[in-house]
């Protein structure tokens, strides 16, 4: 995308995001990506109380970069930024900045990070800590942040290093949810807090027009196919393995096709799945993840304003029927 579309999709999304009452916008990071925090920038002088959350890679920055630029941005523009802490990535990424650690390592390498980002947030003096990563001697943050603005940090891991890391951390674990059936092998694993689920929505009035916009959107893509499964086979993440075992599933639930649906995925066009059909039938699956422990959903990118309207009908009807 050229500087001037993409620019332009960042303030479109954002505003929309805003407007729909949404309380945060996930902002990715990667080797080929642009900066999250300059994006975030964008986001923040474009809206009125949308929050960007920024992934966070500890190969990209040293910890008290990161607790400046959430204090900096508070400071400037009185606005959250929340943290949604990466231990993986692209593993040709990381290896291309010479970071070879391995897997569990680097999740609690990410503890460590995050506790000297939150120390030096919350810190009322000089914060000085001797880790086995990072150490600090002395630091203090300047501009002070406001209490009531300190993030809200979350952890992406499906694995179970990334819960233990969310766990040490009083964090909010974030996941690529599995078809509800087979997500209650989540419970059970000390999250009490809950966790989130990254997912994408497509619902309409009926399951046929649901389906008919999600297969005109995400069409099949042999080369797109290619693609995820050279990235499956050189990344060493949980969640891209995990859901990649899973089959498209394709059976009649309630009357209607099963709305969990990895086509985008399997095709490269996103690293979510999907949850296609009826408005009903959808808000029946948010339903089901809420009772499983789910206190958090990150949706995919919107294509249109009109997506987050109906993504707002379903959240209605979700809320009616997790509401006693």
């Amino acid at each position: 995308m050229d500087r001037t579309s993409y620019v332009s999709t960042v303030r479109d999304v954002a505003r929309w995001s805003d407007r729909a009452g949404f309380a945060g916008i996930l902002v990715y990071t990667d080797n080929s990506l642009v900066d999250p925090w300059l994006v975030s920038q964008i986001i923040v002088e474009n809206t009125e109380q949308l929050c960007p959350l920024v992934a966070v890679q500890p190969v990209y920055a040293h910890p008290y970069t990161v607790a400046k630029l959430v204090a900096s941005l508070a400071h400037l523009h009185g606005r959250r930024v929340h943290l949604n802490m990466v231990a993986g990535g692209f593993r040709n990424d990381l290896l291309a900045l010479d970071d070879d650690t391995e897997h569990d390592e680097r999740y609690r390498r990410l503890v460590e990070y995050t506790q000297i980002v939150m120390a030096l947030l919350r810190a009322e003096t000089a914060v000085t800590i001797k880790g086995r990563y990072y150490s600090v001697t002395g630091l203090r943050m300047r501009p002070k942040l406001p209490a009531h603005l300190l993030p809200d940090v979350l952890v992406s891991g499906s694995s179970p290093a990334g819960r233990d890391a969310a766990r040490a951390l009083d964090a909010t674990a974030v996941k690529y949810p599995q078809p509800p059936g087979e997500e209650a092998a989540w419970m059970g694993h000390g999250l009490a807090g809950g966790f989130g689920i990254r997912v994408g929505i497509v619902a309409r009035d009926t399951a046929e027009e649901a389906w008919r916009v999600a297969r005109t959107r995400f069409p099949k893509d042999r080369s797109g196919q290619i693609t995820h499964r050279l990235a499956v086979a050189v990344s060493d993440s949980h969640w891209h393995g995990q859901l990649s075992e899973e089959r498209d599933r394709s059976g009649d639930l309630d009357g209607e096709p099963d709305p969990y649906w990895l086509g985008p995925f399997q095709n490269y066009k996103t690293f979510c799945p999907y949850l296609v059909g009826s408005y009903d039938r959808v808000a029946r699956m948010l339903s089901h993840y809420i009772a499983l422990g789910t206190t958090t959903f990150i949706l995919d990118v919107p294509q249109s304003e009109e997506d987050l309207a109906h993504t707002a009908v379903v959240f209605a009807k979700t809320h009616e029927m997790v509401t006693p």
